[in-house]
């Protein structure tokens, strides 16, 4: 058979070959994706990196006694918890439903059949004081999560404790001890180990009995909020983000008919931001600053809805002054016994804004 090239030599094959791979290199790096992103960098990473394992390994060094854990829940963790951990109205109790018998035997009586306390609590069910410190450290307080610092954690953790009595009243929680102070958590002992659930062999504790393949009913899921839900939280096509798809249903009309990017949905709408003192956005700095988690714009959530401040207050000589002074220092009494917290995190001029926009109407 005769090929109707030349064969290269194999000095020439090889020269080709480099040639190609160099090209090919070449091509590689020049995509457009070549450059985006780039490594953490290890203060990210430290950033990022901070849950504690119930072997309290990721734990920082530190120390907090009861009595400052009790200055620093009277602040910023009673308006939501009560002063002892035994408020349901905002949330279920923390503290509650726990003995001396339980701390001694490691299980919670009052979670096993027949059991007498009305509710669960935080201490009737975790069983890892870990669980507790790196929550606290991560989610509290609701309105400023990660603002605590690293002894007011260990703080905090132990003013819960002592109220439990796991911990005495003159107790100084540390990384140090906290492996001690875990022996005597009253349900340690209520987690068990399910070792069919760790076998990837093994059988599943539940047995689907549903149709999933060729049913006879078509079966549609999808989430929706409630009709007296709908607009708790204002306007959800207002707080979209200015990047990525639009998630967000205008909440202020009824629900939709279809899923949410169906043909059967109106277009996105697009709600102009408000304007307030020093350019602020009101809106906003509520949804930045988790005002919305207790206010609704036009019902009472934990807190009065924002319509029903700025009709409270209304033809009010001091309104600006006086709504400043509660968006800052916090107070109670006004709206029943949850109190606001304060938000000192706030500029003046941003707590200004926010108090301008409730006293124009809250619109």
């Amino acid at each position: 058979m005769k090929f109707p090239f030349k064969i290269s030599t194999p000095a020439a094959v090889v020269t080709l070959a480099l040639a190609l791979l160099g090209s090919s290199a070449a091509v590689a790096q020049t995509q457009p994706w070549h450059h985006i992103g780039r490594d953490a960098t290890p203060a990210e990473v430290k950033a990022w990196d901070i849950d504690v394992r119930p072997d309290f390994k990721g734990l920082p060094a530190g120390a907090g006694s009861v009595a400052k854990g009790e200055e620093v829940w009277e602040a910023k963790c009673a308006s939501c918890h009560g002063s002892f951990g035994e408020s349901n109205e905002v949330f279920t109790p923390i503290v509650g439903g726990t003995t001396k018998a339980d701390i001694e035997r490691g299980r919670v009586k009052n979670l096993e059949e027949g059991g007498s306390f009305p509710q669960k609590t935080t201490l009737m069910k975790v069983a890892t004081l870990s669980t507790i410190w790196d929550y606290i450290n991560r989610a509290m307080p609701w309105n400023a999560p990660k603002t605590l610092t690293t002894d007011e954690v260990y703080g905090v953790t132990a003013y819960i404790l002592s109220l439990a009595e796991i911990v005495p009243a003159d107790f100084t929680l540390t990384d140090k001890n906290i492996a001690e102070v875990q022996k005597r958590m009253p349900n340690r002992n209520g987690m068990v180990f399910y070792e069919p659930l760790w076998k990837v062999s093994g059988k599943g504790d539940v047995k689907n009995v549903a149709c999933m393949k060729d049913c006879p009913v078509e079966v549609a899921i999808r989430s929706f909020l409630p009709d007296f839900a709908r607009d708790a939280h204002g306007n959800i096509a207002e707080q979209n983000r200015i990047i990525g798809p639009v998630r967000g249903a205008d909440t202020t009309k009824p629900a939709p008919k279809g899923p949410v990017g169906s043909s059967a949905l109106p277009a996105p709408v697009v709600v102009a931001a408000a304007s307030g003192a020093g350019g602020n956005d009101p809106k906003a700095l509520l949804n930045a600053n988790s005002c919305t988690a207790c206010h609704g714009m036009k019902n009472k959530v934990v807190g009065p809805g924002f319509n029903e401040i700025a009709a409270k207050h209304k033809g009010r000589a001091d309104v600006e002054a006086y709504l400043i002074d509660k968006i800052k220092n916090g107070g109670s009494g006004v709206y029943g016994a949850v109190p606001m917290p304060a938000q000192p995190q706030l500029k003046d001029a941003e707590a200004k804004a926010i108090a301008q926009w409730i006293a124009a109407g809250a619109k």
